[in-house]
Formats: C-alpha cells, sequence, structure tokens
C-alpha cells in the first residue's frame, strides 16, 4: 500500500492533534503501544482516556484515512480511534492493513480495532470471542503462530508471544474501552 504523509493531502495537522498530542507525560501513540493506560494507578489515565474517547467520536473519516495512509504510528493511533469509536466502516480497510503487515507494532491496534466492532464480520478477520475457531489452523501446536515465534531467536520461550496472551491483551484492551466508552 502506498504511504503518504498527511501534510501531503491537506491533512498536516493530524500528527500532533491525534498521534503525538499529549495527554500525559508522552505521545498518545506511545501510551497506547505501552499499555500504560491499562495499568491499575497510572495517574493520567481519566483525562488520557477522556481525550481518546472525546477524539474517537470527532475525528473524521478522512482524517482517520489520512492516519491510515502513513508510517506505524499513525496507523497504531488511527486503529485505536477506530476502535474506540467503534468505527465498523472501516472494517476492509483495517483487514487489509493487518494482512498486509507492513509495520511493526500497528498490527495489534487493528486486532483491537476488529475486536471491538466483533461482529461475525471480523471474525472472518480475527477469531473473536464469537466461538468460531477460524484462527486455530494458525494457533495450533506446531502451526504458523509457533513457526514465526520460533523464527525469531528474541521471541523464542518469551511468555508473551502465546496465542493465549496476545488474546488475554487484546481482552483487556476492549474492557477498557467497554468500561469507558459505554458503546
Amino acid at each position: 500500500m502506498p504511504f503518504q504523509h498527511p501534510e501531503e493531502i491537506g491533512y498536516g495537522y493530524v500528527i500532533e492533534r491525534y498521534v503525538t498530542r499529549k495527554d500525559s507525560e508522552h505521545a498518545r501513540y506511545l501510551q497506547l503501544k505501552s499499555g500504560r493506560v491499562l495499568r491499575p494507578g497510572w495517574p493520567h489515565a481519566e483525562r488520557f482516556t477522556r481525550h481518546l474517547i472525546d477524539d474517537a467520536a470527532t475525528i473524521t473519516d478522512a482524517e482517520l484515512e489520512a492516519l491510515l495512509g502513513y508510517e506505524w504510528r499513525s496507523r497504531l493511533t488511527a486503529a485505536w480511534l477506530i476502535g474506540v469509536g467503534r468505527r465498523a466502516t472501516f472494517r476492509e480497510r483495517i483487514g487489509d492493513l493487518l494482512l498486509a503487515s507492513e509495520f511493526c507494532f500497528s498490527g495489534g491496534a487493528y486486532c483491537f480495532a476488529l475486536a471491538r466492532f466483533g461482529t461475525h464480520a471480523d471474525a472472518e478477520i480475527l477469531d473473536a470471542h464469537l466461538g468460531t475457531h477460524r484462527a486455530d489452523r494458525f494457533t495450533e501446536p506446531d502451526g504458523l503462530w509457533d513457526q514465526w515465534v520460533n523464527a525469531l531467536a528474541h521471541l523464542r520461550n518469551h511468555p508473551g508471544y502465546t496465542p493465549a496472551e496476545q488474546r488475554r491483551w487484546t481482552d483487556l484492551q476492549c474492557d477498557f474501552a467497554d468500561g469507558w466508552s459505554h458503546t
């Protein structure tokens, strides 16, 4: 997929407005990537979350497209805004980006957005809470997931890269968004 800086299409402000915005000590994309907002007792959680929900409700589809057309920080942030706002009109776009796997770090945000939509159409892309077992062919022992993890020495035997742990992390993100947004 082609990459284009939002400035080139008249949306240069979206990076500062949504991606590098600081509602705490670090830029929004770093807070989303780190999962800090999911940790109990984080002192900036309420302000950060309120601004995230407000932005998810007010960002335009064109602004989201501008973010999705750029680099990983922008895509990660856009996917979170899409997921929090349950903008299901972006289902196909998010699915395409997930399957293209062009950047590190943004894939988890795509999974979060699809899990937030939570329909059978999303299960076609992502095996969610629907009991479909569509992902079994990837997550079975010695399946594609294990082959990928084992091919990367720094991930081998790392407890955070099991399918169960990745699903737990996505569930935490959805519970977080459900608890604050009530949508």
